[in-house]
């Protein structure tokens, strides 16, 4: 039976101790933890993520904010947030809808307050590859000489998880779409972390017995949301993976809400 990376799991413990984190600040401190975030699209994958984000903040006692604004507000409205000191992180929602203004926009945030750690001077790490990291560390996945493989080179995931990995001497080889020879990448990976979004991208013929492998991709299909992952993967009884929900969209928002109370703790 394979092995399951339940982030569900591990979340609920960190849920628990953010949540008692919150109620210091706010009895110690008299400081509530407040997240702005700016929602310049109208899409159903956006939602589902904004809707999250606002739940597990009113869980813990975090006040979310959401803006539902027009692109050429926005510069405006971050002007006004930075300089808000109630507000101690501010979330510009990806994608929005000029793509080629993304970079401009996510830089306007201050480093003080980026907690989705996209900005170039962020003071923040970002979310996702630190949720990849608690998972691996939470079910001791060592990392020690082992072959790495990442699929997908995004800013969210693929690049900033490549540069911790890396940056900590760990043998980490990246696939993109410039890639030859997808099959053989994964075949020679003892850890393989996918980021693409595109469903089914790797299959069970493409991974080798007791491979770990973290499915970080996100895509929308018939209403739902899935991953890089294709379903006979799951029918393998030899492999060490996350489940199809429950894996690293927990703990992403969990190191989401980490960087907010970071944020709260260097205003203070």
């Amino acid at each position: 039976m394979n092995k399951v990376l339940n982030g569900k799991e591990l979340a609920e413990y960190i849920k628990q101790r953010q949540s008692k984190d919150v109620r210091s600040l706010v009895q110690s401190k008299n400081t509530r933890p407040k997240l702005a975030i700016l929602q310049l699209k109208d899409d159903p994958t956006i939602n589902i993520y904004v809707n999250l984000k606002k739940r597990y903040g009113a869980e813990i006692g975090i006040d979310v904010d959401i803006y539902r604004i027009e692109q050429k507000d926005v510069r405006d409205k971050i002007k006004v947030l930075n300089s808000d000191d109630k507000v101690h992180g501010i979330i510009v929602q990806l994608p929005i809808v000029d793509e080629s203004e993304t970079d401009e926009i996510i830089n306007l945030v201050s480093p003080s307050k980026d907690v989705d750690a996209l900005a170039k001077s962020t003071n923040f790490d970002p979310a996702t590859p630190t949720a990849i990291m608690w998972l691996l560390a939470g079910y001791n996945v060592d990392l020690r000489d082992k072959k790495i493989l990442l699929v997908g080179k995004g800013k969210l995931v693929g690049a900033p998880l490549f540069r911790m990995l890396s940056s900590s001497g760990l043998d980490v080889k990246v696939a993109d779409k410039s890639t030859e020879d997808l099959k053989k990448e994964c075949l020679e990976s003892d850890i393989i972390v996918t980021a693409t979004g595109k469903p089914g991208l790797i299959n069970s013929a493409m991974i080798s017995p007791n491979t770990v492998i973290v499915d970080a991709g996100v895509a929308s299909e018939k209403g739902g949301t899935v991953g890089d992952l294709a379903e006979d993967i799951y029918e393998r009884q030899n492999l060490i993976l996350t489940p199809k929900k429950g894996g690293v969209g927990p703990l992403t928002v969990c190191a989401l809400f980490e960087n907010v109370l970071k944020a709260v703790r260097m205003s203070i």
